[in-house]
């Protein structure tokens, strides 16, 4: 009884059916086709896989995912790395902590440090003439010598280093204001043509380039040996931030941009080691 139901189960499964659809208005047939319950179940089946496939497809690719319940948003995740990278680095501060209060209490038992086991150095005893000395006055006098030896070695190095460079003119101009730091003036004020091209003095990166209030348009340029040039009151500025520069190459056009400009002129500056330098000391306007 089982097979022969089974047997009409799979007939009636594999019966032809035709789906015809008329013209409501002329009754004539416009299409047909053969079905059968199988092929329907197979077809359906079928789509709905596929449907299935590209929905999981989108959720898991897009930012869907994100609205699954029990799904953790992007904030969430980036906090919980974040949490991760500090729990990293907590734990190699307490390491060093333990090991040093073991190596403190190690000291204070009379023990050997475990840094230490492993150091065995021989010392001789050596022959020691012992002066009578003013211990803070020779200390001083020599920390003061050693001062003074590497200032004058550090200024007439860079005064070395600096003469050696070969600087491009930044604009052809006539000086109408010159260098003077006890008026916090730490540049020269050079006045040229209408629209004259503003040029790097050296190859070197832009810094900074933008505007300020005093100012105006303003390029800082980053060179070798720890030397920045500054070129300010620009009418138009031709690089940005970040750009490698060649010497000679146009940076800005000429202007009267900021509150502290009175005409159209480059106010040029130079910078080393963060000391303002005469720019007439090392280019020929």
């Amino acid at each position: 009884m089982k097979e022969k139901r089974r047997q009409k189960l799979f007939d009636k499964l594999k019966d032809k059916y035709r789906l015809i659809i008329y013209n409501d208005t002329t009754f004539q047939s416009v299409w047909s086709m053969k079905l059968s319950r199988l092929k329907v179940f197979t077809v359906t089946s079928l789509l709905s896989a596929i449907i299935v496939i590209l929905v999981i497809l989108l959720i898991a690719t897009t930012g869907l995912r994100e609205y699954i319940p029990g799904y953790p948003k992007a904030e969430y995740r980036q906090m919980l790395v974040h949490n991760d990278l500090k729990v990293d680095s907590l734990e190699i501060e307490l390491a060093k902590r333990d090991n040093f209060f073991r190596g403190i209490k190690a000291i204070i038992s009379g023990e050997v440090p475990e840094d230490n086991l492993n150091t065995n150095i021989d010392i001789e005893p050596e022959e020691v003439n012992i002066k009578e000395y003013n211990h803070d006055s020779v200390f001083q006098d020599k920390l003061l010598a050693e001062q003074l030896s590497l200032s004058i070695q550090d200024n007439s190095y860079r005064k070395s280093e600096l003469s050696q460079m070969l600087f491009f003119v930044p604009v052809k101009g006539i000086v109408s204001n010159q260098f003077d730091s006890g008026t916090d003036h730490f540049g020269v004020d050079l006045v040229s043509n209408v629209n004259a091209r503003i040029s790097a003095v050296l190859q070197g990166t832009i810094i900074f380039s933008g505007w300020t209030l005093e100012t105006g348009y303003v390029i800082y340029i980053q060179h070798e040996s720890d030397l920045i040039s500054v070129y300010k009151h620009n009418a138009e500025l031709l690089k940005n931030t970040g750009d490698k520069v060649q010497a000679g190459e146009a940076i800005a056009i000429i202007g009267n941009t900021g509150e502290l400009s009175s005409g159209p002129h480059l106010h040029f500056e130079l910078w080393y080691n963060g000391n303002a330098l005469n720019p007439e000391q090392y280019i020929d306007f």
